[in-house]
Formats: C-alpha cells, structure tokens, sequence
C-alpha cells in the first residue's frame, strides 16, 4: 500500500472541503444616503456639535450613539425629517420623543418636552416641542440619536453641509 505525500493529503482535504461549503451570502448592503432627503437642523442657531458621534466596538461596548447638539434650554426642537411619533415619554429621568421616518430611519430625540403622542404625523421643520435638562446630556444640549433598521449611525451623515474626510499624508518624505 502506498502511502499518499501529506501535502497532497490537505490539498484534496482543503479541495473537496471548498467544493462542498455553502457559498457565501452577500451582506445586505445599507441604502446611500443619497436615497434619503437631506435632514433640517433640529434647532435654531449656529451648527455646534457639543459632543460627537463614537461607535461602541460591540453591539454593547461603550460609545456615544448619536450627537450632541449644542442648544439653549427652553430652545424650540423641530422635526429633522417627514415621520410619525412612535413614543413621546419619561425615561428615567429624561423626556424623549422618537419618531420614525421612511427607509428604516428612527429618530431620538432628549431631553425634548413635547405635547405630541404616538401616532402624530410630523413633518421636516415642524415645531416638536422644547429643549429640557436630564439624561446624560448637559444642559443646553440636544441629544441627537439614529438608528438604520436597528442600528446606531452617525446623525450628521444626513445633514447637508457636513465636511467629507480627507486623506492627509501620515509621515514626510525623508
């Protein structure tokens, strides 16, 4: 009995293991934002990013899940998009309105005092309440939160106006 090279053993292991594994599933891939109509500033005023957006390196690692909006207290918030109210209420210690929008778009929004309910249809610009304190925002701050079917992006990427990153050269030439 000859005795195959061990080499050859893996290639064909190897070989007939691709041959048989299911093939991949492409991932679903998110929308542009293109296919969304750009956003209205939630407040009046200069365009203040208090505190920005950090993505958790895990579903449940820390980060900061939206923005920070620099604002006055008592500060009209508006609609940022066309939606309906999905909750207008007390969490902990903050009050909080959550709207849905088109596209798997979620937006929150706190501390905003509201007299909206659930099922209200807002659209882009329409006063939704008033600037409040509580959570974890400071004072005169705006948390701005938004989630693509389920998950967390950076808000601003639906602002107009939003500077695009530039690539700068790491290290000179020596």
């Amino acid at each position: 009995m000859r005795t195959v090279p061990r080499a050859l053993s893996l290639l064909v292991v190897a070989l007939l293991l691709a041959l048989t594994a299911p093939a991949p599933v492409a991932a679903a891939e998110a929308p542009s934002t293109t296919e969304w109509p750009r956003w209205s500033w939630p407040v009046a005023g200069p365009r203040a990013v208090a505190a920005p957006f950090r993505a958790p390196a895990h579903e449940y690692g820390a980060g900061h899940r939206g923005v920070d909006l620099a604002a006055v207290v008592g500060a009209e918030v508006s609609a940022p998009a066309d939606g309906v109210v999905a909750f207008r209420g007390t969490v902990v210690d903050r009050p909080l309105l959550t709207i849905e929008h088109t596209g798997g778009l979620v937006t929150t929004l706190e501390p905003v005092r509201s007299t909206l309910v659930a099922g209200d249809v807002v659209t882009a610009g329409q006063a939704l309440g008033v600037l409040d304190i509580g959570g974890h925002t400071a004072a005169g701050s705006l948390h701005l939160g938004v989630r693509l079917d389920g998950d967390y992006i950076n808000p601003l990427l639906l602002f107009d106006g939003v500077p695009r990153a530039v690539l700068l050269p790491c290290c000179e030439a020596r």
